[in-house]
């Protein structure tokens, strides 16, 4: 019998320089949770608002925000005790967020992460939050800021409201100069759709008016714009989804060829993929965030249909083009090989790609394989 698979937690870091404005976007993400019960570690001796109620940066502190979240004041030395605290079945958290510091280098916590002995967490992306208006200033004073953009996942362009659109469209082009690859939301006082970075949670015992917004609210919100109508409050993010579904199994050589070079703008990758002669016990769960990569093999359930489904985030993206290229990683759509390094009746060999990130645990317990890969850092 398969032991239970250990739930995993995503761990988002937060970063941005002192004024970027990611307290505020914190904020908003609290506030507008998609039904999450959040966990706020706070590397920094700021305060959080929310409700009405003021967290002072105690280190060593944990304080419930109500609505089921919970903020953490830490050193960054103390980052995994918390994490083992926060992550407890008793905790009943869905998302940990870790605010850092304003001086900090954000890719030490992201290290420190994808280093985590703890099962119970994976990755959630690195976020830095960027000011638009003060952007040249912030790089005199700290020319480390390429740095930081080079290795986030995801850039959100912060206080866009404050500068023209041929200002704005410079930056994001600066964005791109630094050598990130990340995907660019443009935003104003942190208001970002909290679908980029986690999924929404629906609970019975939830307020139906705490929710992520939905493609009915966006269409009703288009209309009242056009009829004149005021529209303040509504969370404005430029990004897509792409849902991809295939009954034919995945040619692995061909899929890990399409993640190796997925474009610019692809945030997130998740859902299942089915990879046929080359595993037929197994489903592959994948979780993509930028450029963190993770596969986890799982049983197939009994008369469970063989489907590989994904739903693909990200901004500025090519809903067209990845389809197209996704349905060219199908098994049926890869022309026959000429090599016999690439023949198609050596399952084990073509599956070398994916099982780079996947590891198996040796100890017998109910930990995840994982394989944390980020070449970046």
């Amino acid at each position: 019998m398969t032991p239970p698979r250990t739930p995993q937690i995503p761990v988002i870091v937060l970063a941005g320089f002192l004024g970027s404005g990611k307290t505020t976007l914190l904020n908003h993400l609290l506030q507008h949770r998609a039904g999450n019960r959040i966990g706020v570690i706070v590397n920094d001796f700021g305060s959080i608002e929310i409700d009405a109620m003021t967290v002072a940066g105690q280190v060593g502190s944990t304080v419930s925000l109500g609505n089921g979240c919970l903020c953490c004041a830490v050193d960054a030395s103390e980052l995994d005790t918390y994490l083992d605290t926060l992550t407890r079945p008793a905790a009943r958290l869905d998302v940990i967020v870790i605010e850092a510091s304003g001086l900090a280098e954000p890719q030490e916590l992201v290290r420190m992460l994808l280093a985590s002995d703890n099962p119970r967490i994976r990755y959630g992306g690195l976020v830095e939050v960027v000011d638009a208006a003060e952007f040249e200033s912030t790089r005199e004073r700290h020319p480390e800021i390429e740095r930081h953009l080079a290795v986030a996942d995801l850039v959100v362009l912060n206080k866009t409201d404050r500068v023209d659109e041929p200002e704005h469209a410079r930056l994001r082009e600066a964005v791109a100069a630094a050598g990130s690859r990340a995907a660019v939301v443009s935003a104003a006082y942190g208001r970002i759709d909290p679908g980029l970075l986690f999924d929404p949670v629906l609970r019975p015992d939830e307020d139906e008016q705490i929710r992520q917004l939905t493609f009915e609210d966006l269409l009703l919100e288009e209309r009242a714009a056009r009829a004149g109508e005021a529209h303040t409050g509504h969370l404005h993010t430029a990004y897509e989804s792409v849902s991809f579904t295939a009954d034919v199994p995945l040619d692995p050589r061909r899929f890990m060829s399409f993640l190796d070079t997925r474009p610019e703008g692809l945030y997130r990758i998740k859902g299942f993929a089915d990879f046929g002669t080359g595993d037929r016990d197994n489903r592959y769960a994948l979780h993509a965030v930028g450029r963190f990569l993770r596969f986890v093999p799982q049983p197939w359930g009994r008369d469970e249909p063989r489907l590989t489904q994904l739903v693909l985030i990200g901004s500025g993206i090519d809903a067209e083009a990845l389809h197209k290229e996704l349905s060219g990683c199908r098994e049926s759509a890869v022309p026959a090989p000429q090599s016999k390094q690439d023949a198609p009746h050596d399952p084990e060999r073509s599956m070398w790609g994916v099982l780079r990130y996947v590891q198996q645990a040796s100890d017998g317990d109910a930990r995840p394989w994982s394989l944390s890969v980020d070449a970046r850092l």
